[in-house]
């Protein structure tokens, strides 16, 4: 036993002097004590609900706004849908359309949009716990439900020109250069609206209480880890739809879905927890059981943010004075009341 808590000491003084190791390890430490596996599944459910609700307004608003050029419609929504790999079709053939016009349409696209804003709810309830905002500081109603529609219609509208504009750079680059070229200029267009997307997606879900070069290297980070994923999303959702279809039939497809949402949503809180560690220098961390008694770490700061943000709302509980004893008061008749029930009069 001994040697293996030697072993493990070894390994954490090795990690601490070496960023590479101690970095990443620091993320990853800080990522649990946030629960924030937790969290991206959270992300992810309100994600599935809402997909359904948006993809119907998107179709709905197009259809008003473009019913002179179906064309153009059909490539904006067939973008939307590219974000999904392999279950993007499936989502457009079980979809139907909004009925009515005027009135009838306009409640109906208020209903789903006010349906779908638990996801962005879910992202900055999510970035709000990463950065400890306490929750005194956060929005109430009804301004929450406006930095939500900001935050959804930022991150939805963004997918959308981001995936479109890609695939328009694509086409018109076959016409002029050869195809290896234009792929790469359809690439990089995509990833430099993706990192803009996100860092203003970012800024939105920490209710501006962040400051905006702090989220920089976490909207590249998820930027081109989201370029990854639409790269080689089409293969991991494949395999894994192939194998929930031939287990569970038609909710394989759901399954395929989810599994796709969660995916993206514990890449971007990695990603943010990326900010996090760089801003306020927390690392490196001790190795889980290592023995780092009386070296100098960030451990203690970097406790977990869902405590750190409810720590205000303890601390106006709290009075000096004997542990347990609320403080003394006056009870509108001139005695003073202690904390102990008993009333005395002042001198």
């Amino acid at each position: 036993m001994k040697a293996i808590d030697q072993g493990l000491g070894a390994a954490d003084r090795f990690q601490r002097r070496w960023p590479v190791l101690g970095f990443p390890l620091a993320v990853w430490t800080k990522f649990n004590d946030d629960q924030a596996g937790n969290l991206a599944a959270l992300i992810a459910y309100y994600g599935f609900v809402a997909i359904f609700p948006l993809f119907l307004l998107l179709s709905a608003v197009l259809d008003v706004l473009l019913k002179n050029n179906p064309h153009l419609r059909t490539s904006l929504l067939d973008s939307a849908l590219a974000q999904y790999p392999v279950v993007g079709p499936l989502i457009k053939q079980e979809t139907g359309t909004l009925p009515g016009s005027g009135l009838p349409f306009v409640i109906g696209a208020v209903f789903l949009l006010l349906g779908a804003l638990g996801v962005a709810n879910a992202m900055r309830n999510a970035l709000c716990t990463l950065w400890a905002i306490p929750r005194d500081e956060r929005p109430g109603f009804p301004l929450s439900l406006l930095w939500s529609l900001a935050l959804i219609l930022t991150v939805g509208i963004g997918f959308i020109v981001t995936t479109f504009l890609s695939g328009l750079a694509g086409g018109v680059g076959r016409g002029v250069l050869d195809g290896t070229l234009a792929h790469v200029g359809a690439i990089a267009i995509s990833l430099v609206l993706n990192v803009g997307m996100f860092w203003l997606g970012f800024r939105l879900a920490t209710v501006r209480r962040v400051r905006w070069r702090d989220l920089r290297i976490g909207a590249t980070i998820a930027a081109v880890v989201w370029q990854v994923l639409q790269v080689a999303g089409g293969y991991v959702v494949a395999h894994q739809l192939h194998r929930a279809e031939e287990l569970y039939g038609t909710f394989g497809v759901v399954l395929g879905l989810v599994t796709w949402l969660y995916l993206q949503a514990e890449v971007t809180l990695y990603a943010a927890e990326v900010d996090v560690v760089l801003a306020k220098r927390l690392w490196p961390r001790s190795l889980p059981g290592a023995d780092q008694a009386g070296a100098a770490s960030p451990d203690a700061a970097a406790a977990p943010s869902a405590a750190a943000a409810a720590e205000p709302a303890r601390a106006a509980d709290t009075s000096p004075g004997v542990p347990g004893q609320r403080p003394a008061r006056e009870d509108g008749t001139g005695s003073t009341v202690h904390g102990d029930g008993k009333a005395g009069t002042g001198s």
